[in-house]
């Protein structure tokens, strides 16, 4: 009996030591629901790049949203290129991806799958600066897309051994020879309006006709230099317009081109993957990636496909009008001055994509459940 007493003892000692030892863990009994609770987003506003600071400095695509928007909530996204900023009363999320296919891709998939917040309603917007086809429109205008097209996934032979009968050595994969003008590709290759390997992708046109309509009237930024190029573009009407908004397809590609020979490419290119619907507008980097990681985000229902919306504005044409070589064209635009639409096309991104998220967030009861057409 002492025996038995004595363990008996030594065990409940031994017990009161190892509860000595543990830490307190603090449980919050009043609010542990909010704790773990997700923050219900409404939009997610998407730009690429910043050029300093968030603010207080020269802009890239994200200042104007921090300012403007209230994003003044920070969280912390080690996952990715850049935190993440919500104005959490009205739930509006602005991101920052960093530039190319890869850094977009990777950056909406993180925050599709981070568990602080939740996205199953929310729409997206993509609002950066482009190149812009002098056929269609004038720097400073905004142009809101039906069709992502990647102009990455190709075949390439060097320009100095294409055959002389070829417009370009570069096609797409599984053909042998470049797209010709009028050429579209084999519709039963696309599956559900999206190409097996990732070369073109179908927006939801009903939401892209809905944000055109409620923009088109809107008056965008004119300044005087963008007026002085606009003049040297005689051949180009649309290019001589003052800037507007517009409906305009997007062709994403990491390699930054100009000319006009690349030009007549991008037109060719989206009218072939399109089946001839689209019309190559703007050219940019990035949107092709970020709707690939969209898609899959909706398969695991962390996210709406159907709320994706890309706005790009126009910072510089993709070509130079005719008195001007590419090389010294892209090189005038690469010096100190910059692109000529560079401010225009920033203040255009948010007086544009404003309206749709304000739009959205002042009439959220109804939107949450019904996606506008």
């Amino acid at each position: 009996m002492v025996n038995n007493a004595r363990k008996l003892c030594s065990l409940v000692c031994s017990a009161m030591l190892m509860l000595a030892c543990t830490p307190t863990i603090e449980v919050d009994i009043e609010n542990a629901d909010t704790a773990i609770k997700p923050l219900e987003i409404k939009v997610v506003v998407v730009t690429m790049f910043e050029i300093g600071e968030d603010e207080g400095d020269k802009p890239g695509e994200f200042q104007l949203w921090k300012a403007r928007q209230q994003l003044d909530t920070q969280f912390a996204f080690p996952a990715s290129h850049h935190d993440i900023f919500v104005n959490e009363d009205t739930g509006v999320m602005g991101i920052v991806t960093g530039m190319g296919t890869a850094k977009a891709a990777s950056a909406v998939m993180a925050l599709g799958l981070d568990p602080r917040f939740d996205l199953k309603n929310a729409y997206w917007l993509v609002a950066g600066i482009a190149g812009v086809d002098p056929q269609d429109a004038s720097i400073g205008s905004a142009v809101w897309a039906k069709w992502l097209v990647d102009g990455d996934l190709a075949h390439q032979i060097d320009a100095r051994e294409i055959p002389s009968s070829w417009n370009s050595g570069y096609f797409p994969l599984f053909k042998n020879q470049p797209v010709e003008e009028g050429e579209t590709v084999d519709q039963n290759a696309i599956k559900a309006s999206n190409s097996t390997n990732g070369e073109v992708y179908k927006l939801n046109h009903g939401l892209s006709d809905w944000a055109y309509q409620l923009t088109k009237n809107t008056v965008l930024l004119d300044l005087p230099q963008m007026a002085e190029l606009r003049e040297n573009y005689k051949n180009y009407p649309n290019a001589q317009k003052p800037p507007f908004v517009l409906q305009g397809d997007q062709l994403a590609a990491s390699t930054f081109w100009h000319g006009a020979i690349l030009n007549e490419w991008a037109n060719n290119w989206t009218a072939y993957w399109t089946g001839g619907e689209g019309n190559f507008v703007t050219s940019g980097m990035e949107d092709t990636g970020s709707y690939q990681s969209i898609l899959y985000l909706d398969k695991a229902k962390r996210v709406n496909k159907n709320r994706f919306m890309v706005l790009r504005t126009a910072s510089n044409y993709s070509m130079p009008y005719d008195a001007l070589s590419a090389a010294d064209n892209l090189a005038a635009e690469s010096g100190e001055t910059g692109f000529a639409g560079m401010e225009s096309a920033l203040e255009s991104a948010y007086k544009v994509g404003s309206t749709v998220v304000d739009e959205i967030v002042n009439n959220w009861e109804d939107y949450k459940h019904n996606t506008p057409q």
